[in-house]
């Protein structure tokens, strides 16, 4: 049986050109659980030079992901809803940390905090999950 490192890193992570684009950095990924990190960067910014309101949604979405599907069950996103609450600027790391609120044989509910480089709340994630049968082994 994969560890869950393993489904996140070698199964998913490896074939997610979007988060690779974000420049995604695993921190950390256990049942249930996914830590990750970026930087915010020029091309991520609108028009009044503060992030885009995706790129914290592409982050949170991706933490979301890792952790709904760390238990090895492949897991598909059904809904999901965002607050952003302050401003990102260029040069901002920003974390996003996924926790399992739920989780059953066909839906798993997670929450998403995502935090910038000083440890402030920037957004909040919440998203459920449809759990397939199948594995990612």
């Amino acid at each position: 049986m994969l560890s869950p490192k393993e489904i996140v890193v070698d199964r998913m992570l490896s074939q997610d050109s979007y988060s690779q684009w974000l420049g995604i950095t695993l921190l950390d990924v256990s049942l249930g659980y996914a830590k990750v990190k970026m930087q915010v960067r020029s091309e991520m910014l609108n028009g009044f030079r503060i992030a885009h309101g995706g790129i914290s949604f592409g982050l949170a979405d991706s933490a979301f992901a890792f952790a709904s599907n760390s238990r090895g069950q492949l897991a598909y996103s059904v809904s999901t809803e965002i607050n952003h609450l302050q401003k990102v600027f260029e040069g901002d790391t920003l974390f996003a940390e996924a926790k399992e609120e739920f989780y059953n044989k066909k839906i798993g509910k997670y929450r998403v905090e995502v935090t910038n480089q000083d440890n402030a709340i920037v957004a909040i994630f919440n998203g459920l999950v449809y759990v397939t049968k199948k594995e990612w082994a």
